[in-house]
């Protein structure tokens, strides 16, 4: 990686852990850059096919971000490096990948994510709604709802 990429890249996670601190965590600095992240190191772990390193952004708990800053975004590649910090450090984190071209605000930043884990994440926002309990959806009086049926026949 080019001094280039590597400081905007040092500067996305940084823009990140801020905006994650100003949105979620005000008055703290909570959120925040890993150590010697980017680089394929921290902590003094250095990345291998076997995983290794940390998360791009600290202090959010249960989710594991890999930030990219790039115009050129690879998901799967992406998704497939958290996945393989997370293996490496036998973290129980949900792997989210945070992608932001140039000339695109914060907020408008993609996050990619497994499709098994958006749903972890979504039905712990409903149940947090009242909408589903710890079945799964409600059930209404004509019966079992359409999530219900499709979860039960997934099972």
């Amino acid at each position: 990686m080019t001094s280039r990429s590597k400081r905007k890249g040092d500067g996305f996670e940084r823009e990140i852990a801020e905006y994650l601190n100003a949105r979620l965590f005000p008055g703290t600095r909570r959120a925040r850059r890993a150590p010697l992240s980017g680089g394929g190191a921290s902590f003094g772990v250095q990345n291998s096919d076997l995983g290794g390193g940390s998360a791009d952004i600290l202090g959010t708990p249960d989710v594991w971000i890999e930030a990219k800053r790039t115009e050129r975004f690879t998901p799967y590649a992406a998704m497939e490096q958290a996945e393989r910090g997370i293996k490496g450090q036998e973290a129980p984190e949900i792997p989210v990948v945070i992608n932001r071209r140039n000339r695109v605000t914060t907020g408008d930043a993609l996050v990619v994510m497994r499709f098994d884990g958006w749903l972890e994440l979504y039905e712990a926002f409903l149940k947090q709604r009242g909408y589903v309990d710890d079945r799964g959806a409600d059930e209404d009086e004509h019966g079992p709802s359409e999530y219900q049926r499709l979860k039960e026949a997934l099972e």
